[in-house]
């Protein structure tokens, strides 16, 4: 199940942020309604649906910059102190772009339903939205460190042996042979050589080994310093594949390349990397052709 979730994750995180505001706004919708009858406010039942949706959608459309910008300051319990300014920052143009967006998508709902939409007191409920979207702004980072948090407890987070307390170390601490793996409490090791394929993700480099990813707190530049370069090599300023694991190599129009695994997976390979790929490749007995 979690190797098919992590196959679409893309998909999937979509869909459970959609799901969020979706459900955010249906709820709110019926709870407006409810209180508005009780205390007779005196709108029609399609008004809180209106002000919800109007506001679910614009927030959710906000979701994509919010995470590229917590990509570029990342809110973890080892940074949190010094990006927390960044992202209050952050949070002055998120509400402004919030209510206008929200405000114009209410404007055109009302005239659709033949009546007027009135804000109310600009500087007042600039104010008021600001206070809820800051809170709604730290809902969405918090969301955001417990979906990683639990991602890396259920596929396994891997790290790099360190030095032993007393004595020589077993193997090379700068050129590791084995990688340790902790997932749900248990530790195993993951041989290098097993690894197929190395990918950046944002602050982790992903390691692709026989279908299963394990993160690893580290940067591509620096990881590959660490790996065996007679197996390994780097084919794209975000990727590295282990030259046991190519099939084949096809060129492109473009002057790009496209590595075939021979589990079928394809990788891009940057013509920057190209000549000295193509060199190794037929070394280890990698096809080249053309497409």
């Amino acid at each position: 199940m979690l190797e098919w979730y992590l196959r679409h994750r893309r998909a999937g995180e979509v869909t459970l942020w959609a799901v969020w505001w979706l459900g955010n706004a249906a709820a709110n919708s019926i709870i407006v309604n409810i209180d508005g009858r009780r205390l007779s406010a005196g709108f029609d039942w399609w008004e809180p649906v209106v002000w919800e949706l109007s506001s679910g959608a614009v927030l959710f459309a906000l979701v994509p910059a919010q995470l590229a910008f917590e990509r570029r300051f990342p809110f973890r319990t080892d940074t949190w102190r010094k990006v927390l300014p960044w992202h209050l920052l952050a949070t002055v143009p998120y509400s402004l772009i919030h209510v206008m967006a929200m405000v114009g998508l209410r404007h055109v709902a009302y005239d659709a339903m033949g009546e007027v939409y009135r804000f109310g007191h600009w500087p007042t409920g600039l104010l008021y939205e600001y206070l809820k979207d800051v809170r709604t702004y730290a809902v969405v980072l918090g969301l955001v460190f417990l979906y990683r948090l639990l991602l890396l407890r259920l596929q396994g987070e891997a790290r790099l042996l360190s030095a032993p307390d007393a004595g020589p170390p077993v193997e090379s601490i700068e050129r590791p042979e084995r990688f340790l793996v902790r997932k749900l409490g248990a530790e195993f090791l993951v041989p290098a050589r097993e690894i197929e394929w190395l990918e950046a993700a944002q602050n982790y480099v992903n390691l692709h080994v026989r279908g299963r990813v394990y993160p690893l707190r580290s940067t591509m530049a620096a990881i590959e310093e660490r790996l065996d370069p007679s197996r390994f090599v780097r084919v794209h300023r975000s990727y590295i594949v282990n030259l046991n694991f190519l099939a084949h190599i096809e060129s492109l129009d473009t002057g790009d390349a496209r590595l075939v695994l021979k589990d079928g997976t394809r990788i891009p390979c940057s013509r920057r990397y190209k000549p000295s790929l193509r060199a190794r490749g037929h070394g280890a007995g990698a096809r080249m052709s053309t497409g």
